[in-house]
Formats: structure tokens, C-alpha cells, sequence
């Protein structure tokens, strides 16, 4: 096919009237500007990077949702199992450097490789370790999954910068994400399903298998797709900012001083604050879910995962809806802001209602703490591209997951502990308590950042809008802290009624 059909119908190759860059003194195109096209192809790989990305977020959440029934399986301790989740926040933390680092030298398909192997090694290595005497090996192909994991998150931003033009990107980096999301959200619903609670362990062992199979199955598909099909870049770049960065000799980039001036980037210090706080909380919800549903719905691990699934499902809607409303405001401060406090009300409302003893209404409240709180995934991906263009999109994502990353540990723990010691209600407080101060934290950044944005300083109405909403930001949560107070004094726990349990 000739290449000038597969431009798009409304993408002007080139033009100097358009400020396109020039290529550098010693090429032969020198004093001719450089031409940029999109490419159909591109939808294509982002589809293949969120498939892959699916395959090994499921593997997440894939013990924690069934918690008791592998600790029953192989015999050991909640806290145990709990870390099989932790662990993809644990090793992500040390190697997101050097993994950047490679993706900044060898670009994405080498990434991609390296991604699709490590979680095919995984997956086979778990086939393996179906005896109730074998759990280290189930963690070691849980361990190979998670370095898997180190190669995945920060590309979203990076994919859609490489092949998409400059008012697609955003939505292209919410379908990045919407992969990761969906994957969570299958991992919340398949494993109570393929793994149902049985106290035969040969019996359970025969299910345990099945879903490891179909596991390993998919990442060796994937494995293969990926090296035969995806590319590392187009021909000719998506955009005349990626023509500029094509422009700038390898050896005149440097790594660490990208990260150095990054961390001097106050906004984005900021930024990697919040996102850190928000995330966390996110990935403690999702690691301890089934044993908050549990304490008050007894032999509810089905619906447990469906409720998992609805927090993942509402977020990848909110998360496309996200994407689709920065590419057509570009109001990024804002909208951060919103979907920030909105997390926070989110998470009140879902604290005050999951000990009610109606599930129907923790599925409703759980899908709209998940519309917003998966929902800011790709927010903060977007704005950090925003904060410190022309920094590496790799390096600036690496950093925002790494404080997820730690805050998703510190939270898990914390939170684990919490309602061990003092319940369900006390742990979802302790983080509505973080949530409030990266609220509020988030609504600070206005006064820092104001000198960065792209497209020139917020207009004043815009200012109006950043200042009514963190007002009423303090004024919902105090209201809703007080509903929470009250609600700890009137705390009771009582054995769900018969028939109770929505189905």
C-alpha cells in the first residue's frame, strides 16, 4: 500500500508556514522542514500495548480477591497472600529507573519485549506450583509478573506521544490506561468464578490450575503478537514536537539530569505527592477488598469480585470520558481537581454505607468511588506531560508510579493492620484522612503552577473556578468527617439477614 494512502484525510504533512522544524546542519534534508504524518497502524498499538497491559494488571489482584481460599490452599497467612499483590508495588519501586533509563535508549519495542516475556515466564512458572507445598514458587512466578509490571506503566504517556497527533493523544493515553483498568477489573471477576470455595484441596488444586492455564495461554499469545507486529515507531513522527525530538542527538540527552530537574520541578513534586496519595489509597481498596467485604457479608467472595469489577469498570469510564474532555478543553488544573475531590467524597460515601448491610448500595457507591478514583489515572499521566514538556514522558510517568507505588505499600499495610485491630470502618477513615490532604494539596498547586501551563496562563474565570472549588472542597469534607464521626459512635456490627445479599 503506498503510504501517502494511509494518511489521514484532514493531516497536512508538512508546511513551513506551520512552524515545522528543519532537520539538522549535515543532513541531506537540511533547510527543508520536516514532514509528520499519522499513521491508521497506530490504533493497532495501542490496542496490542493495552492487551499485554490487561494480561498482567488481572495478575495483580488475581490472589487478593480470593484471599481465604489460598490461604486455605496453601497454608499460609492473610498478611502472606496480601503480598502478592504489594509485591508489584515493591519491585517497581527500585527498578523504575533503570527501566526508564532503557526506555529512553532503546525505545518501546525493546520495552515491550521485555514485558510480554517476563509476564509469559510468569504465568508458566505459576502452571507449576499447583501443590499446597509449592506457594514459593506461586511467588516467584508472581515476582517474575511484577518485574513484568516495571515495563508497562509508564508507556501509556510515552505510546501516545510516539504515533499519535497532538488532539488525540490524551484520548489515546486514556486507552493505554483503560488495558491496565480492564485488566484489574477481570482479575476482580474471573478468579472467584474459575476458583469457587471447596474444601476438597485436590478438587480446588484441578480449579487453581485451569485458571493459571488460561492465564499463560493469553501472555504467550500476546508474547508472540508483540514480536512479530509491534513497532517501535512510525516513519515519519505523529507530531512537530516528536520531528523536534527526532531532531536531538541521543548523546545530548541525559538521563539523570532529566530527573534532576525534574524533582526541581515544584508543580510536579507536588503532583507526584498527590498522584502518589490518590493511587495508594486505590491500589489499598483493591488489595483489601475482599476481606473488607467479607467482615460484614460472610461467604460473599463472588460478590466481593463484583464489586471489584464494578470500582474498575466505572473507572475506565470515567477514565475515557477524562481523556476525551483534555483533548477538548486542555483545562488540565482543573479537572484534576474535580476528579480529586470527587475521589474524596467517593471514599466518604463508600466508608459510610459498606457496614449497612446492603450490598446493592456498596455497588453503587463503590462504582462511583471507582468512576473517579480509577479515573485519575490518566489525569495525572496528562497533566505531568503538561508540568515538564519537553522532559521524557517514560521519566516523568516513572516517577508518579513510583509514589504510588510507596504510598500503595504504606496504605496496604497500614490499612490491613488498622482493621485487624479496630475494623473496617477505622481503616477507610485513615484513608479519607489522606485523600482530604491531597485534596487540598492538589488545590494548592494552583498558586505554584500558575506560570507553567501551556497554553498560556488560566483565563480568570478559570481562577474563579479553582478558588469555588477548593472552598467547597473544605466545606464537603467537614460535613462529611462529621456524618463520619457520628457514624463511628453509632457502629454496629450484626451477621447479614438471610437473603440480604444482593445477587
Amino acid at each position: 500500500m503506498n503510504r501517502a494512502s494511509e494518511e489521514e484525510p484532514n493531516e497536512k504533512r508538512s508546511g513551513a508556514d506551520r512552524g515545522a522544524p528543519e532537520a539538522p546542519p549535515g543532513d541531506p534534508r537540511a533547510g527543508a522542514p520536516l514532514p509528520t504524518r499519522l499513521y491508521r497502524r497506530r490504533w493497532f498499538i495501542v490496542l496490542l500495548f493495552s492487551s499485554y497491559s490487561l494480561c498482567n494488571s488481572y495478575q495483580w489482584i488475581q490472589y487478593g480477591i480470593i484471599n481465604n481460599i489460598f490461604m486455605k490452599f496453601y497454608g499460609v497467612e492473610t498478611f502472606t497472600i496480601d503480598w502478592m499483590s504489594m509485591i508489584y508495588m515493591l519491585t517497581y519501586i527500585p527498578l523504575i529507573f533503570p527501566v526508564t533509563w532503557l526506555l529512553d535508549k532503546k525505545g518501546l519495542r525493546v520495552i515491550a519485549l521485555a514485558a510480554t516475556a517476563l509476564n509469559c515466564a510468569g504465568t508458566w512458572i505459576k502452571v507449576a506450583s499447583v501443590r499446597p507445598d509449592l506457594f514459593p514458587v506461586t511467588f516467584l512466578g508472581q515476582f517474575c509478573c511484577s518485574l513484568a509490571q516495571v515495563f508497562i506503566l509508564g508507556m501509556p504517556a510515552r505510546t501516545a506521544s510516539v504515533w499519535f497527533g497532538s488532539d488525540e493523544v490524551s484520548t489515546a493515553c486514556s486507552i493505554g490506561v483503560f488495558g491496565n483498568q480492564l485488566g484489574c477489573a477481570i482479575g476482580f471477576l474471573l478468579p472467584p468464578i474459575l476458583v469457587p470455595n471447596v474444601d476438597d484441596l485436590d478438587e480446588l488444586a484441578h480449579h487453581i490450575r485451569v485458571m493459571f492455564y488460561i492465564t499463560a495461554g493469553v501472555a504467550t499469545f500476546l508474547f508472540i503478537l508483540v514480536v512479530f507486529v509491534f513497532q517501535e515507531r512510525p516513519p515519519l513522527p505523529p507530531t512537530l514536537a516528536q520531528a523536534t525530538a527526532r531532531c536531538i542527538p541521543a548523546e545530548e540527552y541525559s538521563y539523570v539530569a532529566s530527573i534532576l530537574r525534574l524533582l526541581r520541578n515544584r508543580p510536579f513534586v507536588l503532583l507526584i505527592l498527590t498522584y502518589g496519595l490518590n493511587v495508594g489509597c486505590y491500589y489499598a481498596v483493591g488489595t483489601l477488598l475482599n476481606r473488607m467485604i467479607i467482615s460484614h457479608y460472610p461467604n460473599e467472595e463472588v460478590n466481593a469480585g463484583r464489586i471489584g469489577l464494578t470500582i474498575i469498570v466505572s473507572g475506565m469510564v470515567g477514565s475515557l470520558i477524562c481523556g476525551l474532555w483534555l483533548d477538548r478543553t486542555k483545562t488540565y488544573k482543573q479537572t484534576t481537581l474535580a476528579v480529586y475531590l470527587m475521589s474524596l467524597v467517593g471514599m466518604i460515601v463508600y466508608t459510610a454505607t459498606l457496614d449497612q448491610g446492603h450490598l446493592w448500595v456498596v455497588f453503587i457507591t463503590a462504582g462511583s468511588l471507582g468512576f473517579f478514583m480509577t479515573g485519575y489515572l490518566p489525569l495525572g499521566f496528562e497533566f505531568a506531560v503538561e508540568l515538564t514538556y519537553p522532559e521524557s514522558e517514560g521519566t516523568s510517568s516513572g516517577l508518579l508510579n513510583c509514589s504510588a507505588q510507596v504510598f500503595g505499600i504504606i496504605f496496604t499495610i497500614c490499612q490491613g493492620k488498622i482493621i485487624d485491630a479496630y475494623g473496617t470502618l477505622a481503616g477507610n477513615i485513615f484513608l479519607c484522612v489522606f485523600l482530604l490532604i491531597g485534596t487540598v494539596m492538589t488545590g494548592r498547586e494552583a498558586d505554584v503552577g500558575s506560570g507553567l501551563w501551556s497554553h498560556g496562563p488560566p483565563r480568570p474565570d478559570a481562577a474563579r473556578f479553582l478558588s469555588t472549588l477548593t472552598n467547597q472542597t473544605l466545606v464537603s469534607t467537614n460535613k462529611s468527617l462529621q456524618i463520619l464521626a457520628r457514624l463511628s459512635e453509632a457502629q454496629r456490627t450484626r451477621p447479614l439477614a438471610k437473603g440480604e445479599a444482593w445477587m
